[in-house]
């Protein structure tokens, strides 16, 4: 069957959180949420290393959806189910169908960290993951020195499957970095 042709849910929830695919018009509270955590996201992501404006942001949001229809990645962006409060941007990402197998990822907008609402929505794509999506892998990478983003996994209980010496740069590519990658497989 062709990727495209798969059906599954672009939304769910959880205690808390809305989970859905990214929209047209979510360039707006996205860009928001950068621009408050640009200082904590810039020692680890490649994208907060350039001031985006608004327009750009939802640019990335209008073909983050198009990704998600055509089944090449999933993007999914998380509200508070209360009050519609945009926190953070997830998915599935690196998909292999064949297997098939997603890598997880994630960014907090810093005013929502601390409160577990990020684990939750782990916890939850990983879920969707395996019932919806039938994956028999789901993983987690990091650099050995993001600690918050390392404690996601070992919370949730992901296996430290492995820690890559020299595995990849610095997003400001003065270091070299280690890399865990994290697991959960079903049989």
């Amino acid at each position: 069957m062709n990727k495209i042709l798969l059906k599954f849910p672009h939304e769910f929830t959880t205690d808390r959180l809305v989970i859905r695919l990214p929209m047209s018009g979510d360039g707006k509270v996205v860009h928001n949420a950068l621009q408050a955590s640009i200082n904590e996201l810039k020692p680890w992501m490649p994208f907060a290393q350039k001031d985006q404006t608004e327009e750009e942001t939802e640019i990335n949001i209008r073909e983050s959806h198009i990704k998600f229809l055509k089944r090449e990645d999933l993007r999914f962006l998380v509200f508070h189910k209360e009050t519609g409060e945009f926190i953070c941007s997830s998915g599935l990402h690196r998909i292999h169908w064949g297997v098939p197998k997603f890598e997880i990822g994630y960014w907090t907008d810093t005013r929502y960290c601390g409160k577990g609402y990020t684990t939750e929505a782990v916890a939850g794509l990983t879920d969707f993951a395996f019932k919806e999506l039938k994956a028999k892998r789901v993983e987690i990478k990091c650099d050995t020195k993001n600690r918050k983003s390392r404690a996601i996994p070992e919370r949730l209980g992901f296996h430290l499957d492995a820690i890559l010496e020299n595995d990849d740069l610095s997003v400001d590519e003065q270091e070299l970095r280690d890399t865990c990658i994290y697991s959960k497989v079903k049989l």
